[in-house]
C-alpha cells in the first residue's frame, strides 16, 4: 500500500531515462522508471494531455515494475506527423507502441495502461492480430474502444427502446467536444489561443486536481495536434466497426463514476468482447490519474502480480466488488456485532480490512476470518478508541505500514441505560469517551490523513436510532448518538469539497452482543445481570442481524448517502421525529419493559 516514497511524480520524470524512439516518420520521446528486470508496464496517455498525466501514478508503480510512458506522436517530447491529416490513424498509432515495446521489452510482453485516448488506442492494440504475444494485459480507464462503441450505436440504433434512446441521447450530449473537433482551424486557434491558456485553471477546478506538474507547457500545441485523434478515427469507425475486435490479454476496466464525457453503459456489453475482464468503480471525475494515484497503482500493481502469477485477477465474489476491491477499510469496534460483520462485508468484496477492537482476540479472529472469505489482506490492531494518545500512535502505524485508508467506519461503542439522576459522571465520561470522543478521534486523525492525500474517501460513523428517539431510560447514550449524528453532518459539509464523504449509520435494535455488556445505572451488580440478560432475550427475539446493517454501510458508501436508518424502527422513528415531534416527546416518558 505504497504512498509513492518521497519523491513526487515531477520529480521522478525528470530523473527518469529517456530515449528517442523512431516510427513511421515520428521520433517519439520515450521515459522509463524502476528496474528494467522487472515486468514492464507502460502508459499512455490521453486528450489533451502528454506523458506527464502520469507521473504520480508512475512513480508509484516504479518501487516494483519497469514503468515505461511516452508521448504520443505530436504530444510533449514527441514529433508529428506531416502532414497531420491522416497521421493519426490508429493503424499508425499501433506502429508507434509496436516499435516502443521492441526498444522497451524486446523480450517480453508488457502490460499495458491507457487513459482517456491512450485507452481507446489500448483497445485496438489488444485486439488487434498483430500485437498478440506483446500484451500480457491491459487496464482501461475513461476510453472506450471504437469498435465495441460502434455496435454500441448500431445496436440500439436497429432496436429502439425508451432505455436505449435515452442511452443514446445521454452519450450524445456528454460527446459534445467531439463536434467541435470536427470543424476545420476552430480547436486550433481556440487551443493556440484563449483556451490553451485557461484551460489549466480549468481543469483544476473542475476536476479538483492538485497543483504539480500538469498540464504541461506543451499543451497548446498537443491539444491542437491531438484533434486528428478525432478526426482521422472517429467517423469511420463509428460507421464501419470491426466485428473482430476481440481483447486477446485480460482487461480491468476502471470506471469512474462522475466521468463527465463518457456514460457508464457503453460498457454493458463489454464481457461479449473481453471474456477475461475485471470491473473496478471509482467515484471520481474523469482525469483520475491525477486524483487517484494511489488508488489506481494499487489496482494496477494487483493486476499485474496476477497475471504474471497466471492467476485470476484478485476480485472476491461479494456485492461492490468493482467498488472496493483493493480498497483500504479501517474499522473500529471489529471485534464482534456490526464491527465484524461489516469488516467481513468489505473483505467479501475485495478490500484490504483493518480489524480495530480493544479486544485483542476477537479482533485477531476477525482479520483471520476476512482473510478467509475474500480480503488480499487483513490485519488487527489492537487500541481504546477513547485514548487520544493510542488513537494517534494507531493513525501513524496505519499510516506508515499500510497506507492512507480509503473507507473509515466507525463503529466502536457501548451502551448505559438508566435515569439521568441515577448516572454518575463517571459513567457520563466514560459513555461519551468511547461513543463521542472514539469517533472525533478517528475522525479527526483518519480524515485528515484522508485530506492531505488529496484523493477523496469515506467516512461511516456508526450512531443509533436513539440519535433521534428520546427517552427516560437512555440519556447519556442518546446524547452521545445525536452528537455522532451531528458530528457527520457537520463533517460532511466542510469535507465535500475535498472529495470525502461522511455517512452516519442509524440501526435500531440489533441483535449484537452490546446487549449483554451493556451497563445500567442506579442499580447494583445483580440487578444490572438480570437486566442484561433479558435485554438480551428481547433482542434476540427481535433477532434482525448485523449483517445487513454492514450491507447498509457498503451501501451509504457508494451512494454517498448523509443519515441512514436501519430496521423499520429506525426509519419509522426518524419519519415521526420529522412530521411528528411531540408523539415522539410524549412516548419518551414510557417507561421500558424492563
Amino acid at each position: 500500500m505504497s504512498q509513492g516514497g518521497d519523491m513526487t511524480g515531477a520529480v521522478a520524470l525528470e530523473d527518469a531515462r529517456e530515449r528517442r524512439v523512431r516510427a513511421d516518420g515520428v521520433e517519439l520521446c520515450v521515459a522509463e522508471l524502476g528496474d528494467p528486470a522487472q515486468p514492464t508496464v507502460l502508459l499512455v496517455h490521453g486528450y489533451p494531455d502528454s506523458k506527464e498525466v502520469w507521473s504520480e501514478v508512475a512513480v508509484r508503480l516504479a518501487e516494483r515494475f519497469h514503468v515505461v510512458l511516452y508521448d504520443v506522436r505530436g504530444h510533449g517530447g514527441s514529433t508529428a506527423p506531416k502532414p497531420l491529416r491522416g497521421g493519426f490513424t490508429l493503424e499508425k498509432l499501433t506502429d508507434d507502441f509496436l516499435a516502443v515495446v521492441d526498444a522497451v521489452s524486446p523480450d517480453r510482453p508488457v502490460h499495458l495502461v491507457g487513459h482517456d485516448w491512450g485507452s481507446v488506442q489500448g483497445w485496438e492494440f489488444v485486439t488487434v492480430e498483430r500485437t498478440e504475444g506483446r500484451i500480457a494485459s491491459f487496464t482501461s480507464m475513461s476510453g472506450p474502444s471504437l469498435d465495441h462503441m460502434g455496435h454500441w450505436i448500431k445496436r440500439r440504433v436497429k432496436r429502439p427502446t425508451p432505455r436505449r434512446i435515452g442511452q443514446l441521447l445521454g452519450q450524445g450530449a456528454k460527446a459534445w467536444y467531439v463536434y467541435l473537433l470536427h470543424t476545420p482551424l476552430l480547436p486550433e486557434l481556440a487551443w493556440r489561443g484563449p483556451l490553451g491558456k485557461r484551460w489549466p485553471g480549468i481543469v483544476r477546478r473542475a476536476e479538483k486536481l492538485p497543483r504539480g506538474d500538469y498540464p504541461g507547457p506543451t499543451l497548446p500545441t498537443d491539444a491542437a495536434h491531438g484533434a486528428w485523434l478525432y478526426r482521422d478515427n472517429m467517423r469511420a469507425r463509428l460507421a464501419r466497426p470491426r466485428d473482430d475486435a476481440y481483447a486477446h490479454a485480460p482487461v480491468q476496466l476502471i470506471t469512474p463514476l462522475a466521468d463527465q464525457f463518457l456514460s457508464e453503459q457503453l460498457h454493458d456489453d463489454l464481457e461479449s468482447w473481453a471474456p477475461q475482464l475485471t470491473r473496478r468503480t471509482l467515484p471520481a471525475r474523469h482525469w483520475i490519474p491525477r486524483t487517484r494515484p494511489d488508488r489506481l497503482a494499487g489496482w494496477i500493481t494487483e493486476f499485474v502480480t496476477a497475471t504474471e502469477g497466471g492467476r485470476p485477477a484478485p476480485v472476491a465474489t461479494g456485492k461492490h466488488t468493482d467498488r472496493f476491491g483493493g480498497q483500504l477499510v479501517l474499522v473500529t469496534g471489529a471485534a464482534g456485532g456490526i464491527g465484524r460483520a461489516t469488516a467481513f462485508a468489505f473483505a467479501e468484496a475485495g478490500a484490504h480490512v483493518i480489524a480495530v477492537d480493544r479486544d485483542a482476540e476477537g479482533a485477531a479472529r476477525t482479520a483471520e476470518l476476512s482473510r478467509l472469505i475474500g480480503s488480499p489482506e487483513a490485519w488487527a490492531e489492537v487500541v481504546d478508541v477513547s485514548d487520544e494518545q493510542a488513537m494517534e500512535k494507531l493513525a501513524e502505524k496505519v499510516a506508515t505500514e499500510y497506507g492512507v485508508v480509503d473507507v473509515l467506519v466507525n463503529n466502536a461503542g457501548i451502551g448505559l441505560s438508566g435515569s439521568f439522576l441515577d448516572t454518575t459522571p463517571e459513567e457520563w465520561r466514560k459513555v461519551l469517551d468511547v461513543n463521542l470522543w472514539g469517533v472525533i478521534h478517528g475522525c479527526r486523525l483518519f480524515g485528515r490523513q484522508m485530506a492531505e492525500r488529496g484523493q477523496g474517501g469515506h467516512i461511516v460513523n456508526t450512531a443509533s436510532l436513539a440519535a433521534f428517539l428520546p427517552s427516560r431510560s437512555l440519556p447519556a447514550y442518546s446524547t452521545s448518538k445525536a452528537a455522532v449524528l451531528m458530528l457527520s453532518e457537520c463533517l460532511r459539509a466542510e469535507l465535500a469539497g475535498q472529495g470525502i464523504g461522511v455517512s452516519a449509520i442509524c440501526p435500531g435494535i440489533v441483535n449484537t452482543g452490546i446487549t449483554s455488556t451493556a451497563r445500567f445505572a442506579g442499580v447494583d451488580a445483580e440487578e444490572e445481570r438480570r437486566l442484561q440478560r433479558k435485554t438480551a432475550r428481547l433482542y434476540g427475539l427481535r433477532n434482525y442481524p448485523p449483517e445487513k446493517v454492514a450491507d447498509a454501510v457498503l451501501r451509504a458508501v457508494v451512494r454517498n448517502q448523509a443519515v441512514v436508518p436501519v430496521t423499520p424502527e429506525a426509519h419509522g422513528g426518524r419519519l415521526i421525529s420529522r412530521i411528528a415531534p411531540r408523539a415522539l416527546r410524549a412516548l419518551a416518558r414510557l417507561e421500558p419493559p424492563l
